[in-house]
């Protein structure tokens, strides 16, 4: 097992070029594809997620292995639907266990042609595309966003389009927004016509350059560190971030000025890559509430920040962290008791803290379960303690391969045991 043990650095203040948001690249090569477009968009991630996604595309072979990427599984197996030819879509041992019936009986709903190839309900998928005819279709909009937006991308390519009704509570909607704002923005006619109900168009898209922005998920691990550093001056400027960014995690600035840390825009204009910078503001909440139903995976930073800041706090809105990478509920429970936090959680969809400490046990080191977030939001706890352990840090490369790299970059020093 590979080990990295982190000291931090006295002062933080450097400049930092963030990852390009994997949310936006993979719906972008996404809609390329099915636009003909001949050019790949400009600026895309670099991480695992999205390469799968390009390697599939390039040489689209019999069988196409997304590893462990939850999106590039959900994205593909709607987008080989509607192609020609015949896949198997499989992962990770990780990724057979993750349930996709839902999306699997929407598809064939709409006629597609899906076999299991081992357990039913989960990958892997024997896929045949062919033409679907599209229509009326309703789909649980409480289990996950990313169901939601692969049928959405494909809608324009069906014959009849796709009215897609979302039924029960529906969440992760700012992601929903975002896919329907990059089909509009390669030339779909798709949109909200009821708070349940998005209708799409049959109109195909349009071939043009597209340029990806940086990644708010990654910013917001720099956010936590400005906030736990002990440097009263300490400041962060981060590259290629959006002003009215439609990346439901932008609302990280939002909820990061409850705990201190000022986000300062280099100029007023929206819309357009640039540089931000991070500052300390004075003492933040005693305690926060809040609900992620719409940036679920800003949970685990949020949590390890207000424990190490003292502040307790109350989540909701997490019901589909049990079905991520791991169950992050059960990861970030385990883990914090490591570092002298006792977590609770209720209806498996909550966490919260009330203040309790236990004694903690860091030799062990910070499991990270397959998940790259779990890495990258506990990492930045090296500011609060010398010398913390991370275990199998290699999986930050689903999102943030440079991570490492740029830790080093600001003077953390990274032991490899």
């Amino acid at each position: 097992m590979k080990q990295y043990r982190l000291t931090a650095p006295e002062r933080l203040q450097d400049t930092i070029q963030l990852p390009a948001s994997k949310s936006i690249s993979n719906r972008a090569l996404i809609i390329y594809a099915l636009s003909g477009g001949r050019a790949l968009p400009e600026n895309l991630s670099d991480c695992d997620d999205t390469e799968v996604i390009i390697d599939a595309m390039r040489y689209m072979p019999d069988e196409i292995n997304i590893k462990g990427a939850g999106t590039a599984m959900r994205f593909m197996s709607a987008y080989l639907s509607v192609m020609r030819g015949t896949h198997v879509v499989t992962g990770t041992e990780r990724m057979k266990q993750r349930p996709i019936s839902i999306l699997v009986d929407a598809l064939r709903r709409l006629g597609a042609q899906i076999e299991y190839v081992e357990k039913e309900g989960y990958p892997p998928l024997k896929i045949t595309g062919k033409k679907l005819t599209g229509g009326l279709l309703e789909i649980p909009g409480n289990v996950s966003s990313q169901y939601t937006s692969a049928l959405l991308m494909i809608g324009p390519m069906l014959k009849e389009g796709l009215t897609l009704q979302l039924t029960g509570d529906v969440i992760s909607r700012p992601y929903i927004d975002l896919t329907l704002w990059m089909m509009n923005e390669f030339g779909a006619d798709a949109k909200w016509s009821s708070p349940d109900t998005i209708t799409v168009a049959h109109k195909p898209y349009k071939s043009r350059n597209y340029y990806i922005e940086s990644d708010w998920s990654g910013a917001s691990y720099w956010y936590e560190m400005v906030a736990l550093s002990k440097d009263k001056d300490a400041e962060i400027k981060l590259t290629g971030l959006m002003d009215g960014s439609m990346q439901g995690d932008s609302t990280t600035r939002y909820i990061f000025s409850l705990l201190g840390v000022k986000t300062i825009f280099e100029t007023q204009q929206k819309g357009v890559p640039q540089m931000v910078t991070l500052k300390k503001n004075g003492r933040g909440v005693t305690k926060l509430e809040y609900d992620f139903v719409n940036a679920p995976d800003l949970a685990q930073t949020f949590v390890v920040t207000c424990a190490a800041l003292d502040i307790p706090f109350h989540f909701k809105g997490l019901s589909t962290l049990k079905i991520k990478e791991t169950d992050r509920i059960s990861a970030l429970k385990n883990e914090m008791l490591k570092l002298g936090y006792v977590i609770h959680d209720a209806n498996d969809s909550e966490l919260y803290w009330d203040g309790e400490r236990c004694e903690p046990n860091l030799e062990a080191g910070i499991d990270t379960y397959e998940d790259h977030r779990m890495a990258l939001a506990f990492a930045p706890y090296a500011l609060k303690t010398d010398g913390l352990i991370i275990n199998n840090p290699q999986v930050v490369t689903k999102s943030y391969p440079k991570f490492w790299k740029d830790l080093k970059h600001v003077g953390f020093n990274i032991d490899t045991l």
